[in-house]
């Protein structure tokens, strides 16, 4: 049995804690679930400890159609809505450490197939469910009461998409090679964060525990080329945004988009243009701000060449979550080929592709829907 840590009790009395395998993998699991911050989320950020919010455990792929079967251990969500993949393993050797690596590298690559966000958030619920807790208050409790939960998920979307995703493999021991690995990986793979996590058990004669993480794989190149990503992050403004839009989809679709944003800047100051941030995916978000209530969202437009809106967002707010008012809402917006859910509320991110808005008279219409919706909001 390797050597101890000591404690020195109120009575002065020195305790020695020895250290102690962990009786089974399950046993490290429960305690992630009990205990996120074993995820050592000062340690992975110095600057801002990242927080966890857990999203699933045992989440396997939402398509039913893949051939790949297996289910991650744990999924969690960081406060800048990073997708954070964790499997936990005691002491892999040689064959189970490549397996491993392999496994995770593509649950990384293949993230946003694995797990849409529509998926993420329903794992997230039936989660909570599980768990006897309220998702609204478990999510207040993780962000605050002023957060925009809808923002948040669209984050988290983004971040799927751009790739940004953190990769955390956890034992109770991390040998030197596992550790040469993960510290490669994480130099090379750029914005995926790879890490290991060494949870070491401490346990005394009389039954006290501690429990003793410590992240792996942050070497100095690996923390200068992330954060100097995360400081140059960047902010969409008009002129880079129709640019880059201009460059991926081409003169046509960028030409739809600055048409909406055309109309959207005409409808100021009653509508306010929000540019998003992001490395490689952003846009802007057109919003009614309300008076004693969040901004509603009316849309967003992105460099992806999608006009997309938040089902969630228009059917928790009046007018639109009395009935009569949402199934009008559902009608017009389903002519412009967002299809809403048959009942208000339902996390879902309808969008329609610009391409689609090339003929005048479609991308009218769907400028008078919005005409329209706005109407209707200001009726309160």
């Amino acid at each position: 049995m390797a050597g101890g840590i000591y404690l020195i009790q109120d009575d002065d009395r020195l305790v020695e804690m020895m250290e102690q395998p962990y009786d089974s993998e399950d046993q490290l699991q429960d305690l992630l679930v009990t205990y996120p911050n074993l995820i050592a989320g000062d340690q992975i950020d110095r600057a801002t400890a990242r927080r966890w919010l857990l999203i699933s455990r045992e989440a396997a792929p939402s398509d039913e159609e893949t051939a790949v079967q297996w289910s991650l251990d744990h999924l969690f969500l960081d406060q800048n809505a990073v997708p954070t993949l964790v499997d936990v393993r005691r002491t892999p050797n040689a064959e189970l450490r490549q397996k491993v690596l392999g496994q995770s590298i593509d649950y990384a690559a293949n993230a946003l197939v694995y797990w849409p966000v529509d998926s993420i958030i329903s794992l997230f619920e039936a989660n909570c469910r599980d768990r006897g807790r309220d998702p609204e208050q478990i999510f207040e409790e993780f962000l605050g009461a002023d957060a925009n939960e809808d923002r948040f998920w669209q984050k988290v979307k983004t971040n799927l998409q751009a790739g940004k995703v953190r990769l955390v493999f956890v034992a109770d021991e991390i040998s030197a090679e596992m550790r040469r690995v993960v510290e490669f990986l994480n130099e090379q793979m750029d914005p995926v964060e790879v890490l290991a996590l060494e949870i070491k058990q401490y346990v005394s004669e009389d039954g006290l525990k501690t429990l003793v993480p410590r992240v792996i794989g942050q070497t100095a190149e690996a923390q200068q080329k992330k954060s100097s990503a995360t400081r140059e992050r960047r902010r969409w403004d008009e002129s880079s945004f129709f640019a880059e839009i201009k460059a991926r989809r081409g003169a046509d679709e960028a030409q739809m988009a600055r048409a909406i944003y055309l109309w959207a800047k005409s409808q100021e100051p009653e509508v306010q243009i929000q540019w998003g941030t992001g490395d490689a995916y952003g846009g802007f978000a057109a919003q009614l701000p309300q008076k004693g209530r969040k901004p509603y969202q009316l849309f967003t437009v992105d460099i992806a060449g999608r006009m997309e809106i938040s089902a969630d967002n228009y059917g928790s707010q009046p007018p639109f979550n009395a009935e009569h008012n949402w199934l009008e809402l559902r009608s017009k917006l389903s002519v412009i080929g967002l299809s809403l859910p048959t009942e208000p509320g339902e996390r879902r991110s309808p969008s329609l592709a610009l391409f689609t808005l090339q003929d005048e008279s479609a991308l009218k219409q769907v400028i008078q829907t919005f005409d329209w919706v706005i109407e209707q909001i200001k009726t309160l």
